[in-house]
């Protein structure tokens, strides 16, 4: 018996020195890790939009460059811990910004849900915009960047203020909500066809879009993130993996509650979503546009941001093709990602240091055929 009770004091002291990681993680503070140059900034930062106390990560190496604002996906997928993984590139063009939206990640600990609207949410993006742009640069512009759902916010923003925008950046755009989730879930019925999947055929002949509760949405979700729909260059994105469960950014106590808020999240804001439809919200956008799209992207399927860019009226309307990305070309392929922002961004911020004017600057002509062409 004596090795029983030598296992079971193992357990018990195993068990104490796990219980002791745990509260001395409970106990480290957020944070970002730091950048050089004299004119360098890395912090997380609290901010009162609307009224309510949100998170931002504000990083890089010169104050005087122009804002770039990241807005997240999900609805309610914070991800600041993720942020540094793809933007150290970035950090030397922009003062790169990430926002947890109010009910997500560092931004979800004592939020009024029933005031979580996409109205609402979209006020805060321009409100914060207002601010980086007054902030950072010499314009009073910023460049602003919406991924999935934050596609939305970030598109309806720049209609409704685009003298504070120098352009805007759909990646993974959300274009009709409804279509949206049709062609998805085409596709991974399609799939579970072709590849005589009874398991997953057995469970997607049960749903169809849309989807009265969001367990039917996380039926066809996991389906899609199984058939490489979603993350298409799966192996590249795990790299990511210990940034998002120990990156410095959150605390042990936002990581415990993110998962309940972006399920919140998501109750709250899916019906709007599901209701959008951007060629008929948005028919023209008064800035640059850049629709980053990953071929293999079955989350936003990428036929539909071909059809929107080909009618969106705006100054220059482009698609930056990822070939062998899907929904996540930040995760998937972060070098490309940040080579692409670069090089279709910096030439359009400020020239030296022209003073603040509400004036727009000159459009360039829209190139007939932009919306259908492929960056090199």
């Amino acid at each position: 018996m004596r090795w029983l009770v030598r296992v079971g004091k193992a357990f018990a002291f195993g068990s104490l020195g796990l219980l002791l990681l745990v509260a001395l993680w409970a106990l480290v503070p957020a944070g970002t890790a730091s950048l050089s140059g004299e004119g360098a900034i890395a912090a997380l930062e609290r901010v009162s939009l609307g009224g309510s106390e949100q998170t931002i990560l504000v990083r890089g190496h010169d104050r005087s460059k122009p804002a770039l604002l990241y807005v997240h996906g999900g609805p309610g997928f914070g991800q600041l811990p993720l942020a540094p993984h793809y933007s150290e590139a970035l950090e030397r063009h922009f003062v790169v910004v990430h926002w947890d939206q109010r009910g997500a990640g560092a931004s979800c600990a004592g939020t009024d849900f029933e005031a979580v609207t996409r109205e609402r949410i979209v006020a805060d993006a321009i409100e914060l915009s207002e601010r980086l742009a007054g902030r950072f640069g010499s314009s009073g512009r910023i460049f602003l960047l919406g991924h999935s759902w934050g596609s939305v916010v970030a598109a309806l923003a720049v209609q409704q203020r685009p003298e504070l925008f120098h352009a805007y950046v759909g990646l993974g755009q959300v274009v009709n909500g409804r279509r949206n989730e049709e062609l998805s879930y085409r596709f991974v019925l399609d799939e579970a066809r072709r590849r005589g999947d009874a398991e997953a055929l057995a469970e997607l002949e049960r749903i169809h879009p849309p989807y009265p509760t969001t367990r039917e949405l996380g039926v066809q979700r996991r389906w899609l993130n199984a058939y490489r729909g979603s993350i298409h260059a799966m192996e590249r994105a795990r790299a990511a993996l210990p940034a998002a469960l120990f990156g410095r950014e959150y605390t042990l106590a936002t990581r415990l509650r993110f998962f309940s808020c972006f399920d919140r999240s998501i109750a709250r804001l899916w019906d709007g979503l599901d209701a959008f439809d951007a060629r008929v919200e948005i028919p023209r956008l008064d800035v640059p546009v850049f629709f980053f799209t990953g071929r293999h992207d079955w989350n936003t399927p990428f036929p539909l941001v071909e059809e929107w860019a080909a009618r969106l009226e705006a100054p220059h309307v482009e698609i930056v093709w990822f070939d062998d990305e899907g929904h996540f070309p930040p995760l998937e392929d972060p070098e490309e990602f940040q080579r692409r922002l670069i090089e279709k961004l910096t030439p359009l911020a400020p020239r030296g240091s022209p003073a603040r004017s509400g004036r727009a600057r000159p459009r360039r002509a829209r190139p007939r055929a932009a919306s259908a062409r492929r960056s090199p």
